[in-house]
């Protein structure tokens, strides 16, 4: 049976000698039948094993049109037929598969309404998929679009507020009492907070828009400009870095060494009284390098280790920790650019690990 909206058309791609005639008066009460010649574009395709290897090529082009939609061909295997015509196992060779079921002839109509039915809802189903990817990517842009409108338009007004606390804070320091000179540092602070993560939030809209190509890059070099960025805080906590050598990979030199200080920062932030202790690593996972971070810091409970990577989201206020909440959000945003992940291993007082994965390079 077609889909509930609209009927599924089968094109077949038989002769006259493979019976097209027979074929067509079976399926034309279910389907929609198209016996043109020439491959068009329907379904589902059903061949028989007489006219494939004339229809081979054309039909693979098609395949090929339609993906990641699925597209589906099913062939007739005739007993007469001396050549052995085997469907391919997913490992042969890669996708997309031509041949996607074959049926035997002669043809019993129930199995064959099954084997087809199957083959067309899941190709619905493809599409569907499809239809919300794409919304989904179009939702995400408007979101991104007024992420950047709102965070850009918003550093102007914050900077001028932040100015005008400072202004009177030095031209009436003298006339304000304890109470007032405490709100006014309280009132800065949240300025220049807000400013922070209106700064962070801009970055954040800006990763996939803005980024850099996906280029050949020395990871040693992008972590060395990380540490430099963060030299003047690993003197005043002397940090001991520990490293062993990492891949080249393509990626975004400028984002990844985001990536980097912002894990490298939070290493020394959350060190607790301790000397911080940080290590970077690096270990080959079939088509992917594992990137790791590990500190021996206050560590994260198990149940906080999803949602620090979200927007905003702060385990400690800000008396205790500066920050805007936005740093790992940003790391998972461009670690997923890279089509990769990112994940921490934490035990309270026992430290972090956290780990991203990027993919390794190919071989020229």
């Amino acid at each position: 049976m077609g889909t509930e909206d609209q009927v599924s058309t089968v094109q077949l791609l038989i002769t006259e000698d493979g019976n097209r005639n027979a074929v067509q008066e079976l399926l034309d009460d279910q389907y929609d039948v198209d016996t043109d010649q020439s491959v068009n574009e329907v379904d589902l395709y059903l061949v028989d094993d007489h006219s494939f290897p004339r229809y081979r090529d054309t039909l693979l082009e098609r395949v090929e049109e339609c993906d990641p939609v699925f597209c589906p061909v099913v062939l007739i295997r005739r007993d007469d037929n001396r050549r052995e015509i085997t469907l391919p196992g997913p490992n042969e060779r890669e996708p997309p598969l031509l041949v996607d079921d074959i049926v035997d002839a002669p043809l019993n109509r129930n199995l064959l309404f099954r084997r087809l039915n199957t083959l067309l809802v899941r190709r619905k189903q493809s599409r569907e998929l499809m239809h919300y990817i794409s919304k989904l990517e179009e939702s995400n842009r408007s979101l991104e679009q007024f992420a950047y409108a709102a965070s850009h338009d918003l550093q102007e007004p914050l900077r001028m507020v932040s100015s005008y606390l400072q202004l009177i804070e030095q031209r009436y320091e003298e006339d304000l009492d304890e109470d007032g000179e405490e709100f006014l540092e309280f009132a800065i602070d949240g300025a220049n907070r807000m400013r922070d993560m209106v700064d962070g939030l801009l970055e954040y809209s800006r990763v996939d828009t803005q980024g850099s190509p996906l280029e050949p890059t020395d990871l040693d070099v992008v972590l060395d400009e990380a540490l430099e960025d963060l030299q003047m805080k690993i003197e005043e906590r002397d940090v001991e870095i520990g490293r062993e050598p990492l891949p080249h990979i393509l990626g975004d030199a400028d984002q990844l060494r985001q990536v980097f200080q912002n894990l490298l920062n939070n290493a020394i932030e959350y060190s607790g009284e301790e000397r911080p202790r940080i290590h970077i690593s690096a270990e080959r996972r079939g088509t992917k390098w594992q990137i790791s971070v590990d500190d021996d810091g206050v560590g994260i409970r198990s149940e906080d280790q999803d949602c620090i990577f979200e927007l905003f989201q702060r385990l400690h206020s800000h008396d205790e920790h500066a920050g805007s909440g936005i740093g790992l959000a940003l790391c998972r945003r461009i670690v997923e650019r890279h089509n990769g992940r990112i994940w921490v291993e934490s035990e309270p007082g026992e430290g972090s690990v956290f780990t991203f994965t990027l993919p390794a390079q190919r071989a020229r």
